[in-house]
């Protein structure tokens, strides 16, 4: 059972989305720490300093429309910084120490071959019998 529990843990896929998350939530903490420190200073001085800037007032009722713009700036500043830290670094590790595509087929098609083969043989020998 534990042997079992090793395996699944140890399969690349696991291990990949566990580093996934990680990251993404170190990257995520990053970008909205920069988010706080520059992009709320920079929303609230770009639409009217601090009185106003950033948000507007209906019947009394605030709406702040600066940290919806953070948030969407971090959300965004996010998804570049993982797809530039992570992905792309991943995907050109994968290409690196991936097989070439041409010796994936002819060992795809070998296999398929044998398949077929051993396939024929077995009708042969129902149609004799």
């Amino acid at each position: 059972m534990i042997k079992g529990f090793k395996d699944f843990l140890m399969r690349g896929n696991v291990v990949e989305l566990a580093v996934a998350v990680v990251m993404g939530a170190a990257m995520t903490a990053l970008v909205g720490s920069f988010g706080d420190a520059f992009l709320n200073p920079l929303i609230t001085l770009v639409t009217g300093g601090a009185e106003v800037g950033g948000e507007f007032t209906v019947n009394g009722v605030v709406f702040p429309y600066g940290v919806f713009l953070n948030g969407l700036l971090v959300f965004f500043l996010t998804a570049v910084a993982v797809y530039f830290v992570i992905v792309m670094p991943m995907n050109k590790l994968r290409e690196r120490f991936a097989p070439p595509a041409e010796e994936v087929d002819e060992v795809h098609a070998q296999a398929e071959i044998e398949v077929l083969q051993e396939i024929r043989d077995l009708l042969r020998e129902q149609s004799r019998s």
